[in-house]
């Protein structure tokens, strides 16, 4: 006898449990992929950026390590909390963890940012990645040689930005900040001033042939574009460029078009 179609339902529903699927009547609906994210800041929730880039098709557990300023004082009295973040990421689901905070992986350089990622695969057992691999993933996707540098930063964090470009085959044309360490006055940064101030950067640097903009609590998702059609490079920055970089770690492609070169491509 034919089998009935609730019985074949049925059969199919049972076949995905056993395989950790779900069934939504006859079809299979794909879990969204968890990414874990640490942030420099105590209390950040859930990026803007992401869910405008992603949708319901990415979602993140987040936590935070209570940076107070955004200079090398400032990160090595929070270093040692990693561990413990990581953990507790891995134990609300995360499937991949990325590092947030640009300034926070590359102040001791590649190394202590290799070290840094290899720290939250050891207490996660999970994928790891950081910002900082994000931006110069982002970079060199675009083909970037030249950069013109616009970060939130003091001098002193902006040299060890030049010395960690360097290391990765960058030529750091200009690497200007606005000097801020408090990290509570990264928010008070309108887009407006990121604009302007990213377009004098740009044209302080005649011969870059793109541009980065450093720093993960800079809201630039939506500057992208418009940047880009003013200056006439690839934009790179660090909060959009680094969920670029931990989708692709969960197996996404990481495009989210209509923001900016690299954003939309593969869309």
């Amino acid at each position: 006898m034919a089998m009935k179609r609730r019985d074949f339902i049925a059969s199919c529903a049972a076949a995905a449990a056993a395989a950790g699927l779900r069934l939504e009547g006859a079809s299979a609906q794909a879990k969204a992929p968890v990414l874990g994210l640490i942030f420099p800041p105590l209390n950040r929730g859930v990026p803007e950026e992401g869910i405008a880039m992603y949708g319901d098709r990415l979602k993140y557990v987040v936590t935070g390590l209570g940076v107070e300023q955004m200079t090398p004082e400032g990160f090595n009295a929070v270093i040692e909390r990693v561990p413990a973040a990581a953990e507790k990421l891995a134990a609300a689901g995360a499937e991949a963890i990325e590092l947030t905070g640009t300034s926070l992986t590359f102040y001791q350089g590649e190394a202590f940012n290799q070290k840094l990622r290899q720290i939250v695969v050891d207490a996660s057992g999970l994928p790891a990645t950081t910002m900082s691999n994000g931006v110069i993933e982002g970079l060199k996707e675009v083909g970037a040689k030249r950069v013109a540098v616009a970060t939130a930063y003091n001098d002193v964090v902006n040299e060890r930005l030049r010395a960690f470009m360097i290391e990765h085959g960058l030529e750091p044309i200009v690497v200007t900040g606005m000097g801020i360490e408090a990290i509570v006055d990264v928010d008070k940064v309108t887009q407006n001033d990121l604009l302007e101030f990213g377009a004098r950067v740009r044209a302080s640097a005649p011969g870059a042939d793109s541009m980065l903009l450093s720093c993960g609590g800079f809201r630039t998702l939506e500057l992208i574009a418009p940047l880009e059609a003013r200056t006439g490079v690839p934009v790179i920055s660090s909060m959009p460029h680094g969920l670029w970089a931990g989708a692709r770690l969960v197996g996404m492609s990481g495009a989210a078009p209509g923001y900016g070169t690299l954003l939309s491509r593969g869309a």
